[in-house]
């Protein structure tokens, strides 16, 4: 049996298509026309023993700038786009107005810093002073915005939910009371 070599209509899990292939590499060469610095070219990558394979190679962009294609872009592929912030204020900006809440990350010594980030950042996947903000497979894990899909996260406690059929009680056992009901609402004095 020879290498595998996925055709155009395979398009699942970790194989990617002719197709899928070439729209990765169209917004790498958009990065480079749109003046973003590639540090870590992937593009002539080859998997020896499946040359024919249609893999990606990894990439890295650096001084990229919010307009740009591959800034604006949700790339599934091995491709990762640095955008710098003069100031703490900007990249808060950045992430909260972007139209996908994938993940994101703050590198800093400022604890303060990290926390509020966490805290008001509208994405699902933050990383502090860690660059890819994938947690392991046990804990929940997901995109916000236009990057979530389905009911619930992929991973972790939520992955179960959707075998599981939530039901909410609601009890109030007041005190000191053996006979009879009360049925006012209790008010602070």
């Amino acid at each position: 049996m020879g290498p595998y070599t996925a055709g155009d209509d395979v398009d699942y899990g970790p194989v990617v298509t002719a197709a899928a292939k070439a729209n990765i590499e169209r917004l790498v060469q958009s990065g480079l026309d749109q003046g973003a610095n590639l540090v870590v070219d992937g593009r002539n990558f080859s998997l020896q023993g499946y040359e024919n394979g249609f893999f990606i190679g990894p990439h890295l962009f650096d001084h990229a700038t919010a307009d740009m294609d591959i800034y604006k872009t949700e790339i599934f592929g091995p491709v990762l786009t640095t955008v710098r912030a003069k100031t703490y204020k900007e990249a808060l900006k950045l992430a909260m107005n972007h139209e996908y809440g994938n993940g994101t990350a703050i590198f800093t010594r400022d604890g303060d810093a990290a926390r509020d980030f966490a805290h008001r950042v509208n994405v699902g996947m933050i990383g502090i002073n860690v660059p890819i903000p994938v947690p392991l497979a046990y804990h929940t894990f997901g995109g916000w915005k236009k990057s979530v899909f389905g009911d619930l996260n992929q991973h972790g406690p939520d992955a179960f939910k959707f075998y599981t059929r939530t039901k909410t009680v609601t009890a109030r056992w007041p005190s000191g009371i053996k006979e009879g009901g009360e049925f006012s609402i209790p008010v602070m004095e």
